[in-house]
């Protein structure tokens, strides 16, 4: 996997809570919310940010393996995590949260998902997550995910999906090139095959779908506007630069892009639920 930092999941990240789709959410809880006990599998779970936006949706006890290539991330999971909590303790290797009356342990799994799927899907899970992660991932990647949660019988739950949908504010004559050749740039390898960038969500569902699951969808578009400037400020060069990376918008028209200053930013996302039968 391409890696990220602890810096930008954490700016990112009151943007990804705020716009997960919360029909989805409600529908969770209604299936899932009511079991007493919950084992979750979270894929590339970074600084554990979806355990924060997850765990109050599900039952009182909860364990959860957070995976992840990156043990810093992991590391940094640990340290958010136990700031997030209203009480936390080690145990047998494992971190205890207690949090809105419910506890969740939490164990940590190092692990390359390009090679270690079948040691990450050792453990049955009742449901499997991930947050911003199918994307970056390879049509077969996806293929083998949705194989792994049906033969577990798990539940799945993905949010913040790409979807290719860009808008910017204002606008600039520039903007379709540059997202043409930003989606060029988004189906390149990003550690996990050549990506399926923004067709991931409609991969998804017809993966659970052929495997008799329920499948439903929600939007999660971030819909940045004024106090998003932090993170309008980090996602225009990051996207100029990817961009600039296919060779496909001049040099000098990408400058130009640039120079605009963004108050807005529409990108869309898929959140997506799959139930089995």
């Amino acid at each position: 996997m391409s890696g990220f930092d602890s810096t930008w999941l954490d700016l990112r990240e009151p943007a990804d809570h705020r716009s997960r789709n919360e029909e989805l959410g409600r529908l969770l809880t209604r299936e899932l919310g009511k079991r007493r006990q919950i084992s979750v599998l979270d894929l590339g779970c970074g600084s554990g940010s979806n355990l924060r936006a997850t765990a109050p949706l599900l039952g009182e006890e909860q364990s959860w393996t957070l995976v992840d290539h990156d043990m810093r991330l992991l590391q940094a999971a640990v340290a958010r995590l136990t700031a997030w909590s209203g009480s936390s303790q080690q145990r047998d290797n494992q971190l205890v949260l207690h949090k809105g009356g419910k506890c969740i342990t939490v164990r940590l799994l190092r692990a390359d998902l390009a090679h270690d799927l079948d040691r990450v899907f050792a453990t049955a899970s009742d449901l499997v997550t991930a947050s911003a992660l199918f994307d970056l991932a390879s049509p077969d990647f996806i293929s083998e995910v949705a194989a792994e949660v049906v033969r577990g019988k798990a539940a799945f739950y993905t949010v913040l999906t790409y979807n290719g949908q860009q808008r910017w504010t204002p606008k600039h004559e520039l903007d379709a090139a540059m997202a043409l050749a930003f989606r060029a740039h988004q189906v390149r390898d990003k550690g996990l095959g050549e990506s399926a960038g923004p067709m991931a969500p409609t991969l998804l569902s017809a993966a659970f779908d052929a495997a008799g699951y329920s499948v439903s969808e929600g939007d999660s578009a971030w819909r940045l506007e004024g106090g998003d400037e932090a993170l309008i400020g980090e996602l225009v060069p990051g996207f100029a630069r990817a961009v600039g990376e296919t060779g496909l918008v001049p040099e000098a028209k990408v400058w130009a892009w640039l120079k605009v200053a963004r108050n807005g930013a529409l990108v869309g996302h898929t959140d997506t639920l799959a139930l089995p039968a």
